[in-house]
């Protein structure tokens, strides 16, 4: 499962974008502490719905998952790894514990089902046979 809930303080202005498709995208870098210092995470949102008025210094929580994306450069191939939101609230937002609740209570359904153990008339060669 690829889930990521990221919480730091914006260290630039989000930047907005109309693409080539008409969809918006808002850019953000996020700055974190991690056990061994401090580290900047890019974050990108297509589509926002409801974007908090955030700016520079500002806490927030990005929650979405991890992506690698591979692209041409000037100096040949390149990647960047950032984390694509499905949301981006304040810490502060009501928003925030409903969502991190119910998020918590799918992924752990999520897990439970995908862990489930079938009946031994459904196994071959000790490998579950799906149906």
């Amino acid at each position: 499962m690829n889930i990521t809930v990221l919480h730091g303080t914006l260290s630039s202005e989000p930047r907005h974008r109309l693409l080539p498709s008409g969809d918006e995208l808002i850019s953000y870098e996020v700055t974190t502490e991690l056990a061994d210092g401090v580290v900047s995470v890019p974050v990108v949102w297509l589509r926002p719905r409801r974007p908090p008025a955030v700016a520079t210094g500002d806490a927030v929580v990005a929650i979405g998952h991890v992506r690698r994306r591979f692209f041409r450069a000037a100096g040949g191939a390149a990647s960047r790894t950032e984390v694509v939101a499905s949301t981006v609230l304040k810490p502060d937002s009501r928003r925030l514990a409903g969502l991190l609740t119910s998020s918590a209570e799918i992924i752990q359904r999520g897990v439970v089902g995908a862990v489930r153990i079938p009946p031994a008339a459904r196994l071959r060669g000790g490998f579950p046979v799906r149906r």
